[in-house]
């Protein structure tokens, strides 16, 4: 990439970041500190081409678990920083409870949906911004799939499945700590050891198989222009989940990173008037009355949660500026059978994730940080899910392999 070129985008970067950070200190409005977060995470995400779709996958198709490693730095880096936040007193822990029967038929129409897709949710939005046809297609099917779960004929169900849950004793949200009796912190530092201890006879292993190269070029450019191992990447989005939290919890959503139901609020935007915006906490409840106690009541409509909204138009933005640095920023045509597949795909990726309350982003990577019990189960069906299709689908298996 010619000099002048990347350092426009470069220079453009620093200079959305630097306004929006301002514009939020200077407003007091949070909200907006999503679209500098979004941003970051895009293009964390491209650098490491950090996919739930394509780690579970590459585990069959090239036994390949680099990806896995990069998304569990992501978590226990995670954990590092959340138990940190909550013993300042920063940040109050919101574990989701175990909707058992939700994150069983979501994870198993999300982990088979987005083989079809090839992404998960943020996956297909990092892929889509840099001109994947297929991740356009799923991400235009997605909103379609959630929308039939959160608003249409199957949010019955979808709300009567929410009725068998799980709780720890006590009546709290069943995680480990709450499961256990062992604190947030102390099982941080467990998962800290024993991941540190597995990188090291990892790099042990690995540097004795090693061959040193010279760079080529500056540190700096390397970083801006070529693909990031994915434990690199997954120890920034780490770091960046910690400023998440804060900015999340700043405008009332009491949680870390999670896209899809920004895809789903994006989409209520440009198709439904009928909606009420949420992008600040809401006022504490007034002392007048008996009829006051519980505050203003919101207008019915929609819900539109703007930090979500501004953290996946910011993710998308990342991931183009990072793709157009890498070079990697153009369109692809896929064969139009894959395109069909990816809208397969993209529908029951949407659907399995309203059903499961979450995708990779907000239920493995941010779920498993905060240690549900219940998004260790979705991870689980995810993963079952995502190999059997693969092995179907990519891998040219049968059901009945002996006939």
């Amino acid at each position: 990439m010619a000099e002048r070129h990347w350092k426009r985008y470069v220079g453009g970067s620093v200079l959305f970041l630097a306004v929006t950070l301002a514009a939020a200190f200077v407003t007091k409005l949070w909200v907006i500190t999503a679209l500098p977060i979004g941003f970051l995470f895009g293009f964390f995400l491209q650098k490491g081409d950090l996919c739930g779709a394509s780690a579970f996958s590459e585990v069959l198709l090239a036994r390949d678990w680099r990806k896995i490693q990069g998304l569990w730095v992501c978590i226990v880096v995670s954990m590092a920083g959340f138990a940190l936040l909550e013993r300042l007193g920063l940040i109050s822990l919101n574990v989701k409870p175990m909707y058992w029967l939700n994150y069983i038929v979501g994870g198993v129409l999300f982990g088979g949906g987005m083989v079809l897709a090839g992404g998960c949710v943020s996956g297909c939005l990092y892929k889509a911004a840099t001109g994947n046809l297929n991740s356009i297609a799923a991400l235009l099917a997605m909103p379609f799939g959630m929308a039939l779960v959160e608003y249409g004929p199957l949010k019955g169900l979808f709300t009567d499945m929410m009725t068998v849950v799980t709780h720890a004793p006590g009546g709290k949200p069943l995680g480990l700590p709450s499961l256990t009796g062992i604190p947030y912190w102390q099982w941080t530092a467990v998962f800290v050891v024993a991941t540190l201890a597995c990188a090291f006879l990892l790099r042990r292993n690995k540097r004795a198989h090693a061959t040193e190269t010279g760079p080529s070029s500056g540190v700096f450019l390397r970083i801006l222009t070529r693909p990031w191992k994915p434990w690199k990447a997954g120890l920034a989005i780490g770091v960046l989940a910690w400023f998440a939290y804060l900015s999340s919890a700043a405008t009332g959503r009491n949680y870390p990173l999670g896209v899809t139901h920004g895809v789903l609020y994006a989409h209520a935007l440009m198709t439904d008037h009928n909606v009420v915006h949420v992008y600040k906490k809401a006022p504490p409840p007034t002392q007048a009355g008996p009829a006051s106690a519980a505050g203003p009541a919101l207008p019915a409509g929609k819900k539109i949660i703007w930090w979500l909204v501004l953290l996946v138009g910011g993710e998308m933005l990342g991931a183009f500026v990072s793709g157009k640095l890498s070079g990697e920023a153009r369109l692809l045509p896929k064969p139009p059978e894959q395109i069909l597949w990816a809208i397969l795909g993209g529908f029951l990726v949407g659907a399995g994730a309203v059903f499961a309350t979450g995708c990779v982003i907000g239920n493995i990577l941010s779920g498993w940080a905060l240690m549900s019990i219940g998004m260790f189960l979705f991870g689980l069906v995810t993963v079952l899910a995502n190999w059997a299709v693969t092995y179907l689908y990519l891998m040219g298996g049968s059901l009945f392999p002996g006939k």
